[in-house]
């Protein structure tokens, strides 16, 4: 999480908090988008060794080495630190230039280019996706915010052949999106500050029930496919990184987020002994 403050203390441009005196409709600008990719890096770091204990039992064994190093260097991309001094394509989050397009596209390259395996395809196809659907303005409303979720989410559903139950990251993916669906759709939508953040923390929670979910089922795509039953009684390590995903962009949210070595919400964390 970026920007770590005291408790009370507000923060302007965070997704779904009204900025200026007057109160007003809940925004995701560029500023929120940099929280939310700051945050899921700290949240996957946190989680590093865990993910790849879960990868270890039904694939590769490297999700969480390959998400941290390149969550790392989507953080990078953010603060401008890359190896050539060169900030994101659209700006430094602070510029009047960056947009939220613009640092998903940008956290989308970066996964692509540095992370290994079917993750960095997957995880960048979400964020191009998202990139693609979201108007080019710099302020995107929660409808149009959940839009892009939506058309992440189906990119995601097409770049690996997989359906909700197939035991993939789709599984803690679909239903997130569909609370956030759920809640822009229903009076009084979140067209209000409290609601929009209610609606995330919903979304998160969608999100670690679906992770929790993949622990029975029998894995129908992927490298877990290939042990058949025996992938039963595992958690998808694609889905508990997704999991964080959607934690983090509720904690961004939070007056008061929890420091990066508290366990998460429905996590992979809480779900170690399951």
């Amino acid at each position: 999480m970026a920007g770590e403050r005291g408790s009370g203390e507000p923060e302007d441009g965070v997704p779904g908090r009204t900025r200026g005196a007057g109160g007003g409709a809940p925004v995701v600008d560029a500023q929120a988008v940099a929280r939310w990719l700051e945050r899921f890096a700290r949240l996957v770091e946190r989680d590093r060794d865990l993910l790849t204990e879960l990868d270890a039992a039904i694939g590769d064994a490297d999700h969480g080495l390959n998400m941290a190093r390149g969550m790392a260097a989507v953080r990078g991309r953010l603060a401008g630190s890359t190896p050539g001094g060169e900030g994101p394509s659209g700006g430094s989050p602070a510029s009047p230039a960056a947009t939220p397009a613009s640092l998903c596209r940008d956290a989308a390259l970066t996964l692509i280019s540095t992370v290994g395996g079917a993750s960095g395809p997957l995880y960048g196809t979400f964020f191009l996706r998202l990139a693609g659907a979201l108007p080019p303005g710099a302020e995107v409303d929660p409808a149009a915010f959940v839009a892009g979720l939506r058309a992440a989410l189906d990119g995601v559903a097409a770049r690996g052949h997989a359906s909700p139950g197939d035991k993939t990251m789709l599984d803690a993916i679909a239903p997130a999106v569909e609370a956030l669906e759920a809640a822009v759709g229903a009076p009084p939508s979140a067209g209000s500050v409290d609601a929009w953040a209610a609606a995330l923390r919903r979304a998160a929670d969608a999100a670690a029930l679906g992770s929790d979910a993949t622990i029975p089922l029998v894995a129908r795509r992927g490298r877990a496919s290939y042990l058949g039953e025996r992938s039963a009684g595992h958690r998808d390590p694609g889905a508990a990184s997704s999991a964080l995903l959607f934690e983090a962009l509720a904690d961004a949210l939070a007056t008061e987020e929890p420091s990066p070595g508290e366990p998460g919400r429905g996590g992979p964390g809480e779900a170690a002994g399951s």
